[in-house]
């Protein structure tokens, strides 16, 4: 087994103890994170629905502010902050937030701090 998938195991083994005990509900929907090599991704999830209630991503250029490598602080400070004002503009105060497995540090980190500060409840 090499390096790479035993990291890929250990998240997922992460990913599905974290699972076991978060749950978004209507009051107070689950806030995702999903960060990958380049990018960082943010849905606000009602599971008893199955509904994905708002979404934010460094996918658009006026996030970032540049092309290429998004996978940044400065970029997940800016992601957190959109998805709080998605968040509102909706009517949602309060989440539960799921790290999806990864650690709370770096952008991770740095993407619910700035949620926090824009307004979201967590």
């Amino acid at each position: 087994m090499g390096k790479t998938s035993k990291r890929k195991v250990a998240w997922a083994k992460r990913k599905v103890r974290v699972r076991r005990k978060v749950r978004g509900t209507s009051e107070r929907p689950r806030l995702c994170v999903f960060r990958s090599l380049n990018n960082i991704y943010v849905q606000i999830i009602d599971d008893e629905q199955g509904n994905t209630l708002a979404a934010a991503s460094s996918l658009p250029q006026e996030l970032s502010g540049h092309e290429g490598h998004r996978g940044n602080l400065e970029t997940a400070k800016k992601v957190g902050a959109a998805i709080a004002a998605k968040a509102q503009a909706k009517g949602i105060k309060q989440v539960v937030f799921d790290r999806n497995g990864f650690l709370y540090h770096g952008r991770v980190k740095a993407l619910a701090e700035a949620a926090r500060e824009a307004g979201l409840d967590f």
